[in-house]
């Protein structure tokens, strides 16, 4: 029996350790109005650097997720907090386009040791009640990270330039190290392996419900992270605010993903308890939001930003959902990390289609193009959901 103590205290300490994996996975992202300003890039140019780390950090969900049951995940953790610092720094005082995208191709990489190992840490070290109580804190230092970044970033930028944003989101990961290596507990890397039948693992690819789930991921990830990334260009453009003020209208996206993850939680736990059913009411709901930012685009300032961090928030709750709580109902197929990688490596597939895929669209057909698209990726999950509830019910009771 583990003490409350020890449970709130490493709650704490992977929320911390998430918090920084956003302060240097979207250090780029807060300052890309900036740099649009100061090198005269276009938005689709900037934006290979975003949509190449998305890349490379779906592709190293899928090796990471491997690693995480097989290699201590405190080493993983501390190795991806190590060459993401190192990459964060690097891109300060890089301004060579082929460079910022290799830089920051290599970031995506690192950020993808960091989940899936922390998911792994989570399930060893706690009970299945602190699990989903843990996945929420964690999440939660995801979002409270880029509402740190999206506070001080503007603050930063006028102050010491763009180049203080990279540097400040390094020294913190370098910090979260320190922390890893002194206060983690090492677990039992063997403790899944005799429950991980090779048969049953590729069963699992066969069922069409699982692939359906996946192009459910897809979609909340373009949706989450591609209004996430462009929302203070799209401010900025459309009411030419200044990209500070911008970058700043961004915190109530985070701030409302905040609000989101603790009320879908209650959801999941008090009332929708079949999670694709819960699933499909957040896509229903997002896309309600997303339909009326496409009817009023002109609304104003705090409207269209209030409107975009509601989407958000759906999305965010969706990827509770699907890629936070849905992975413990597979643990009879084998190992936690694995399907938990393999999740959120969905997660940016939609994530790199909607980073330059926005981009370009708005540079060719402008925002009302890329407005207009967001209710309807909306309800396109929400129909996936609703063919998935039947076979999802079945397969939760078999």
């Amino acid at each position: 029996m583990k003490r409350p103590s020890s449970s709130a205290w490493m709650m704490l300490l992977l929320s911390a350790v998430y918090f920084v994996s956003y302060l240097t996975r979207n250090s780029y992202n807060v300052v890309i109005a900036e740099l649009m300003r100061q090198t005269g890039f276009g938005q689709s140019v900037l934006a290979l650097c975003i949509t190449g780390s998305l890349i490379t950090y779906g592709a190293g969900q899928l090796v990471s997720g491997f690693l995480g049951d097989r290699v201590q995940p405190k080493r993983l953790i501390i190795l991806g907090l190590c060459v993401t610092a190192l990459m964060n720094l690097l891109m300060a005082f890089c301004r060579i386009p082929s460079l910022m995208l290799a830089v920051w191709c290599v970031n995506g990489l690192a950020q993808a040791f960091l989940w899936p190992p922390l998911v792994r840490l989570m399930a060893a070290l706690f009970t299945e009640e602190e699990y989903e109580k843990a996945m929420v804190a964690v999440t939660w230092g995801g979002s409270a990270g880029n509402i740190a970044l999206y506070l001080t970033a503007p603050a930063l930028i006028s102050l010491l330039g763009v180049s203080s944003v990279f540097i400040t989101a390094a020294l913190c990961a370098f910090s979260a190290v320190a922390v890893m290596a002194s206060k983690c507990p090492s677990i039992s890397v063997r403790l899944e392996e005799k429950n991980a039948p090779g048969v049953r693992r590729q069963a699992l690819f066969k069922m069409p419900l699982v692939w359906c789930i996946f192009l459910t991921i897809i979609l909340q990830g373009i949706l989450r992270d591609g209004i996430t990334t462009w929302t203070p260009v799209y401010i900025n453009e459309t009411y030419h605010l200044g990209s500070s003020f911008s970058i700043l209208s961004g915190t109530a996206l985070p701030l409302f993903s905040l609000a989101a993850i603790q009320a879908v939680s209650l959801l999941h736990r008090r009332l929708l308890h079949n999670p694709i059913t819960c699933a499909a009411a957040l896509f229903g709901l997002g896309g309600v939001f997303g339909l009326l930012l496409a009817l009023f685009p002109g609304a104003g300032t705090a409207p269209s930003v209030g409107l975009c961090a509601l989407l958000t928030g759906c999305m965010h709750g969706v990827n509770l959902i699907l890629v936070g709580i849905l992975p413990a109902y597979f643990q009879r197929y084998g190992r936690v990390s694995l399907f938990s990688g393999l999740l959120n490596a969905f997660t940016y597939v939609g994530s790199a289609l909607s980073a330059y895929g926005y981009a370009a669209v708005a540079d060719r057909a402008g925002w009302l193009a890329v407005i207009g698209s967001w209710p309807v990726t909306a309800f396109l999950g929400l129909a996936v959901c609703l063919l998935c509830v039947r076979p999802w019910r079945r397969f939760q009771n078999r």
